[in-house]
């Protein structure tokens, strides 16, 4: 679009028509602007401007747990306001502002809870095998990359909403550290778990997006990958509970195997994980409770109406404490002096079954949930940056493995350049079928 071999309208119209043929299978999108973004994408494309504009022209899917001027925000819940928002989020507004065009609005579970997406009678599915799960929160964004819906998709992550879809679809997604991009999600964003970020099926892309969210144009220049000191952890938060999938095991440790033959020092090490995640799951259950506050309990699913009560008891108990962060900082600080960043695997086991996971219990949903997903909440905690790198397929779910890339605050560049690194050593493939 730069030189104008490609004019907007045209990458609109594509995408919309990907959209129309592809997801009735996937269901990755609860709402398609259509009309409205064409006209969006007319208008750039008389813009003088349009070859300095970073995202110029480029199609964007946006999670529907932000604000887009025009559009209800539902927050994948009946007991959500229909009113079209009056702005724009801060996010969205930035992105509108470098010249990307949002073209539809991605699934979500119900108030961003949960790591499976469905809602009554519609299951958001794993492009790579439609029997699974494509994960959650931010399931139906990194379904519509994956499916080569749109290039890139806006997401957040709250106790791994970017980097469990990611894993899950194959895409690369990057949670980036607390503050760097604007959150102002709910009530207050979780008690600063969550971060909003980007999602999109190469390095290079997810960095120019993340550029853009933060307003800060170095992290779109990805540096070359100096020597790092690299810890490889393949302990799960909680051996008693959680067993560690084989093949997820095997992706960490070849990756790990190619980044020493590139001339990064490893070391098999073990990740502190405190004797629990209180921090963590105080802070969802109560932050869920937040953001529930003035909505009608009667339209919530049953096993959200079960996480708000939970939430609004831990509150009154007042269980979620900042001294539990400063001791977990404490602890994490005294690790990462040895390293520069830490592998570990994305998922402990692959995505659970695509099954009407809002019918069942809140039990049920927490046990499946974290037996699959248990790498993210802490470095959510702590609000430092972590990634999803695609590494290979599992040979028995037929969906993709990832490495989770973890760097103590400000490294950012230094997650990316890692990514980076293994996308040009090994790369993945991009999309199922397109």
């Amino acid at each position: 679009m730069r030189d104008g071999t490609l004019s907007p309208v045209a990458a609109v119209d594509d995408v919309l028509d990907r959209i129309e043929r592809r997801d009735p299978r996937i269901r990755a999108f609860v709402r398609v602007f259509g009309e409205r973004a064409r006209a969006e994408a007319e208008a750039l494309a008389s813009r003088p401007d349009l070859a300095d504009l970073p995202l110029a022209g480029v199609p964007v899917a946006i999670k529907d747990n932000v604000q887009v001027r025009g559009e209800p925000m539902r927050d994948g819940s009946a007991a959500t306001d229909p009113t079209p928002a009056t702005r724009d989020h801060p996010t969205v507004a930035r992105l509108r502002a470098a010249g990307a065009v949002p073209v539809g609005l991605t699934a979500v579970p119900e108030l961003c809870v949960w790591g499976a997406v469905d809602s009554p009678g519609v299951i958001t599915r794993n492009p790579w095998n439609p029997d699974r799960v494509p994960g959650g929160s931010s399931g139906g964004s990194a379904a519509a990359v994956a499916d080569g819906m749109v290039p890139i998709a806006l997401a957040a992550d709250g106790m791994g909403s970017i980097r469990i879809p990611s894993a899950a679809c194959g895409v690369f997604g990057i949670k980036p550290g607390r503050g760097v991009v604007p959150a102002e999600l709910g009530a207050h964003s979780w008690f600063g778990l969550a971060e909003n970020g980007p999602i999109a099926s190469t390095v290079e892309d997810a960095a120019l997006m993340l550029s853009v969210l933060a307003d800060d144009p170095d992290l779109g220049r990805i540096p070359e990958s100096r020597p790092l000191r690299v810890g490889v952890a393949l302990n799960p938060p909680s051996p008693i509970l959680l067993r560690v999938d084989d093949q997820w095991s095997a992706a960490v440790e070849k990756t790990a195997s190619l980044l020493a033959a590139a001339g990064h020092r490893t070391e098999a090490t073990r990740v502190p994980y405190p004797p629990n995640m209180t921090a963590a799951f105080t802070r969802w259950m109560a932050g869920t409770a937040d953001d529930a506050a003035d909505l009608d309990p009667a339209l919530l699913q049953p096993r959200t109406r079960r996480h708000v009560a939970l939430g609004r008891a831990i509150e009154r108990a007042r269980l979620v404490r900042p001294s539990q962060v400063v001791r977990l900082e404490e602890r994490m600080l005294r690790f990462f002096s040895h390293f520069d960043v830490v592998l570990t695997p994305s998922l402990a086991q692959p995505p659970i079954e695509a099954l009407a996971w809002s019918e069942k219990s809140w039990a049920a949903n927490v046990i499946a949930n974290v037996r699959y997903a248990p790498f993210s909440a802490m470095w959510n905690v702590l609000g430092w940056p972590a990634a999803s790198v695609p590494v290979g397929m599992h040979s028995m779910s037929r969906t993709p493995l990832a490495v989770q890339i973890v760097a103590p605050p400000g490294g950012e560049r230094t997650v990316l350049a890692v990514a980076a690194e293994l996308e040009r050593r090994q790369g993945w493939q991009r999309h199922p079928s397109v």
